[in-house]
């Protein structure tokens, strides 16, 4: 079944990722009425989840972000499935790095990263950082149920030497590349809710203690990695601009978890900036304590 789901729907996602960027997002208009109007797809836990974090807010302020980011959702699925086919030198066009120049210095100065970042404005498109750095890279993420979908996923972000490893993954994928003195560049999208009873860490974010994902702390001290804060904004339809903040050479020097809530801070002052173009579909405070 997961084949013949590949076969029957891969060929008509290709097929999209070809029309250019003015007709796509025509279609992510119109996909926004059947997502949003019509089948109203988890529009509950949306909602709930804008007045959890913005318990300030008027009805009418939540309707308004809620419907914001709709459209932006449906513009980020369009955006993924142009990932397909889409050029190299459109992608660079459309998702740029304004301060580059300091993953070169931390390059010259033969350090490997890791790169903390929210599910904020775009990391679909991250991948691309590739071209402008000699690092190999690597995104920890969770595996499809489909392997065939899978595959395509990882075969897209390999076009740019950029590579998915699952969590069992990591820490023997990049103990391996030190042990061969290469330079990695590992990417943590870490704000979402890990499993409860495998928390090691709580911390207030939007106002309510949740528990939260440390690997990528963990993983940095261990391995003697610079960590840095990735900031995307969105500049217009299309178009994004992702700021390295936040640079720690040493973060062994840094007391447990320390490094984790500045980053969970960044990414809550992103959100309290603009709404809208945060993944507010995920149940992110299933487990919070609101007597806290």
């Amino acid at each position: 079944m997961q084949l013949l789901a590949y076969i029957i729907v891969y060929p008509f996602l290709w097929l999209i990722s070809l029309l250019p960027f003015r007709i796509l997002y025509g279609i992510s208009d119109f996909t926004f009425v059947f997502i949003y109007h019509i089948f109203g797809y988890r529009k509950k836990v949306v909602t709930n989840n804008i007045k959890l974090a913005f318990p300030e807010k008027s009805d009418q302020e939540i309707a308004s972000i809620r419907k914001k980011f709709y459209h932006h959702f449906c513009d980020m699925l369009i955006e993924s499935i142009k990932s397909i086919t889409v050029s190299e030198k459109e992608i660079i066009k459309r998702y740029t790095f304004p301060n580059v120049e300091e993953i070169h210095q931390l390059e010259k100065e033969n350090k490997s990263i890791v790169l903390m970042m929210g599910h904020y404005g775009s990391w679909e498109w991250i991948f691309i950082l590739q071209k402008h750095v000699n690092y190999i890279g690597y995104a920890v993420y969770k595996q499809l149920s489909n392997k065939y979908f899978d595959k395509l996923v990882k075969r897209i972000r390999a076009r740019y030497n950029s590579y998915l490893i699952t969590t069992k993954e990591t820490f023997p994928t990049l103990i391996k590349a030190k042990r061969n003195n290469e330079l990695t560049f590992n990417g943590f999208v870490f704000d979402q809710s890990p499993k409860v009873d495998k928390a090691m860490h709580w911390q207030k974010f939007m106002g309510i203690k949740v528990p939260v994902h440390v690997g990528a702390e963990i993983l940095a001290k261990r391995l003697d990695m610079v960590t840095l804060f990735l900031k995307v904004r969105r500049v217009k339809r299309g178009y994004y601009e992702a700021t390295f903040t936040d640079i720690i050479r040493n973060p062994r020097d840094y007391k447990d978890f320390d490094i984790t809530d500045q980053s969970l801070k960044r990414v809550e002052e992103q959100i309290r900036e603009a709404p809208e173009f945060y993944l507010w579909t995920h149940k992110r405070w299933k487990h919070g304590k609101f007597d806290e």
